[in-house]
């Protein structure tokens, strides 16, 4: 029994340190969250109202101006970029990203998977090695981009530059980007948008109503190519690097969510073994006690 009972303290030793390790995980997730939160929370409407006007802007040219980011050409080369965090410790959160991923890649390029013309480009560690295990029929650039611990906006639009040179250049003929997008604390959706060629919207929009509104005609001054020239490729790297702010954001949150539960699952686990422990404890005391009265009795005879 005192065998036992050692088991069980050292089991309840070993839940309280992981306890507490937990705790500390979750307030340091819950610090940086925040300040992740407010990186997006800030940038993504700005992001959100210029991606709308470049579709509308590329949707709406006139003859006078072009831009190979926004014309669509046949399928042969594709490229899918995915975005998780370089630690674990989050849940589901990367697994998800990763399925979202292998989804779009199914659906979208499976004939330039069988083909061999697919590139999964990663930024992340967790992406890399779920598809490394798992995929070795997709060819990858390299093994990951380490951009995601410094995502400074000149550090991440150097990689969209290049990736964005080499659409222009014919290697790739469209980019597809996989992330989570941060919804809340407790919520993360893993998310696949096209991000090159920049998807084109209809010549007319539905209001809520239902009536039909042509879409904005914009006047371009000084010169319509000069400045698509300069304001695509700005809008495309705000783009690529607020999808790596959302799976950032989206990363602490459900890393938080998931210390936080793992601190109650703990707090649970030590109150059955402290039952257990005190169970064995009066079991061993009262064997004692026994074996004491037995003896005194069998003296006295």
């Amino acid at each position: 029994m005192a065998g036992g009972l050692k088991e069980v303290r050292e089991r309840i030793k070993s839940v309280v340190n992981t306890q507490q390790i937990t705790k500390a995980m979750k307030m340091v997730s819950a610090a940086k969250l925040r300040k992740a939160q407010g990186a997006i929370v800030q940038m993504r409407p700005y992001a959100e109202r210029l991606n709308r006007m470049l579709s509308n802007i590329l949707s709406n040219l006139d003859g006078g101006g072009t831009t190979s980011f926004g014309k669509a050409r046949e399928v042969k080369h594709a490229l899918v970029v995915v975005m998780t965090s370089n630690r674990g410790l989050c849940g589901a959160f990367n697994t998800n990203i990763c399925k979202e991923a292998v989804a779009l890649i199914n659906e979208k390029y499976g004939r330039q998977r069988r083909d061999g013309n697919l590139t999964v480009l990663f930024i992340g560690k967790k992406g890399y090695d779920y598809f490394r295990r798992r995929y070795r029929d997709i060819k990858f650039t390299t093994d990951y981009i380490p951009v995601y611990d410094t995502p400074e906006y000149e550090t991440v639009s150097a990689v969209a530059r290049h990736l964005m040179d080499a659409f222009s250049s014919g290697q790739y003929d469209a980019a597809d980007v996989v992330y989570g997008r941060f919804k809340n604390a407790a919520t993360q959706i893993p998310t696949a948008e096209q991000w090159l060629p920049v998807p084109k919207t209809d010549a007319f929009s539905v209001t809520s109503g239902g009536a039909k509104q042509k879409k904005a005609d914009y006047i371009f001054e000084p010169d319509q190519q000069q400045l698509l020239e300069t304001l695509v490729p700005s809008i495309l790297q705000l783009q690529f690097h607020k999808c790596l702010l959302d799976t950032q954001a989206s990363e602490h949150g459900a890393r938080m969510t998931a210390m936080d539960k793992a601190t109650e699952n703990a707090e649970e686990l030590l109150k059955t073994l402290r039952i257990n422990y005190n169970k064995a404890r009066q079991e061993a005391i009262t064997t004692e006690l026994g074996e004491i009265v037995g003896g005194a009795a069998a003296l006295e005879g």
